[in-house]
């Protein structure tokens, strides 16, 4: 079957097994920020954004993305030209060895979307489904709570 999709911005048509995942197809489509955890929507570390929301993308099945919007973690900005999220990130120390990190940021950025003013206790609920075995969890939150500010223009 196919299914026609906007990815970062981008229109695209993929050709796609009925079972396939939507992790699967991005991967396959180059899109390897995308990355290959638990494949059962437990660690977060493939989520996209589908229509503005955050979802697992290897329990999410390629049909269901058939007019949808994805964005991925390269969508959000360049080694070049990083957006206010990945800045600070890199400021607070929340990247160690990087796997998380895409599903940290595109879950961030849909809270910091829906919510520019969110309190810690916000961007802990929204990044509750994202796993992390090197950071404790303390700088991601900081580094969301510090592009907030910096994003409404505190600093």
């Amino acid at each position: 079957m196919e299914i026609s999709c906007i990815v970062n911005g981008e229109k695209k048509q993929f050709k796609i097994e009925p079972d396939e995942t939507l992790l699967n197809i991005l991967r396959r489509e180059g899109y390897l920020g995308v990355k290959r955890g638990c494949e059962e929507g437990n660690c977060g570390v493939c989520t996209v954004l589908m229509n503005g929301r955050p979802v697992n993308s290897c329990v999410v099945f390629g049909a269901k993305a058939d007019g949808a919007e994805i964005i991925t973690v390269e969508g959000l900005g360049t080694p070049e030209n990083l957006n206010t999220l990945q800045e600070a990130f890199l400021d607070e120390g929340a990247v160690q060895c990087g796997f998380c990190t895409p599903g940290f940021l595109l879950s961030a950025t849909a809270l910091l979307k829906e919510n520019p003013e969110p309190s810690r206790e916000e961007v802990i609920e929204a990044l509750d489904s994202n796993y992390c075995r090197c950071t404790g969890y303390v700088k991601p939150i900081n580094a969301v709570l510090a592009a907030a500010r910096k994003m409404r223009g505190e600093e």
